[in-house]
């Protein structure tokens, strides 16, 4: 397992972690994902610990805490083998402190995921969404004190835009605050938005990316293809519309090249998927989910070995799309490109 720096962190990350959504699923998105009990968790844990995946992301909003609670009892007993990874500020309940991000509700939040996973601290805490109703500084200022305090080791955001996160950088900045290293985000193959803002933001600040739903919400495992119509028993007919929607002429063409090019090394198509995730810039760990040990065994295969410049070209020209504006012209015209070239592969 190859392990890289957690954003301008010196903390060490494997380029593969485990996404235990899949833990007690319930509700309507989270029991299509998986309902993995202790006992599977365990073995599941097991098998990340002996591929050296140590690093172990959840929430407290999947399965109303269940995940959080299920991934403390499969690590009990090994706390100190492991890197957890958990996020807070999407609604938990209908109060009115029962969402955001301010002061109250992230101390109650820190609090409640540190007994639900039966640990002293969390190795990587992330805002789970932006909070306008909450000064910045009060977010950031909070989240210093329990880094002070010892129950946060480090800190990111997931689903932030651009300037939200400067936003709060600068206010770090500013007030000697601890500063967010790391950006959990939606990055595939057939959604590569990442790269027109939070990729150039996360190299010149320090953000590593822990990339989430990295087979574009499940619609690159290999059983989708212009051949092969959504499957009667995919997660898709029930959980399409909670996730990133992708064009079916655009999934439709990364699946060929995909096709192609695990056609040529061996391997399966979520594999390869994963592969060109791991070679992209900026990118700390993809976050792999799996609901049995198959599943798990398969997407760990994407480690240990590397595309060709000529297959990684293949997929970066079937997968890419016309950047929104102000980005276009940086990409079409040769003296915009001079300005602001793009970050190497």
């Amino acid at each position: 397992m190859e392990y890289r720096s957690l954003g301008a962190s010196g903390l060490k990350v494997p380029v593969i972690s485990f996404g235990a959504g899949t833990f007690g699923g319930s509700g309507p998105l989270f029991s299509h994902w998986g309902t993995t009990d202790v006992e599977e968790a365990r073995r599941l844990v097991d098998i990340c610990l002996e591929a050296g995946v140590n690093l172990f992301d959840t929430a407290d909003v999947y399965s109303n805490g269940a995940s959080e609670d299920v991934l403390g009892q499969a690590i009990k007993g090994r706390r100190n083998e492991v890197l957890i990874s958990t996020k807070a500020s999407l609604p938990t309940g209908d109060g009115a402190n029962d969402w955001g991000s301010s002061r109250a509700r992230l101390i109650a939040s820190v609090e409640a995921a540190l007994k639900r996973l039966d640990t002293d601290h969390i190795d990587i805490f992330q805002l789970h969404a932006f909070d306008a109703s909450t000064p910045v500084e009060e977010v950031v200022s909070t989240l210093d004190r329990l880094v002070q305090d010892g129950k946060l080791r480090y800190i990111g955001v997931s689903n932030f835009s651009g300037w939200q996160i400067m936003k709060s950088l600068a206010a770090a900045e500013k007030n000697g605050w601890t500063r967010y290293v790391a950006n959990q985000v939606y990055y595939s193959l057939v959604g590569r938005d990442y790269e027109w803002d939070l990729m150039p933001l996360g190299q010149d600040q320090g953000l590593g990316a822990l990339v989430w739903s990295p087979l574009g919400w499940g619609r690159l495992t290999g059983k989708i293809s212009r051949s092969k119509p959504i499957p009667a028993e995919s997660r898709l007919h029930e959980t399409a519309d909670f996730g990133p929607p992708v064009a079916e002429d655009l999934l439709y063409k990364v699946v060929d090249a995909l096709e192609e090019v695990a056609a040529e090394t061996g391997k399966t198509v979520p594999q390869v998927a994963i592969n060109w995730l791991i070679g992209r810039p900026t990118v700390s760990s993809v976050i792999i989910g799996a609901r049995n040990e198959e599943q798990l065994r398969q997407n760990l295969g994407a480690v240990g070995w590397s595309l060709s410049a000529d297959q990684v070209a293949k997929l970066d020209a079937a997968s890419t799309v016309t950047a929104p504006y102000p980005h276009f012209p940086y990409r079409r015209q040769e003296a915009f490109a001079r300005l602001n070239p793009p970050l190497a592969g």
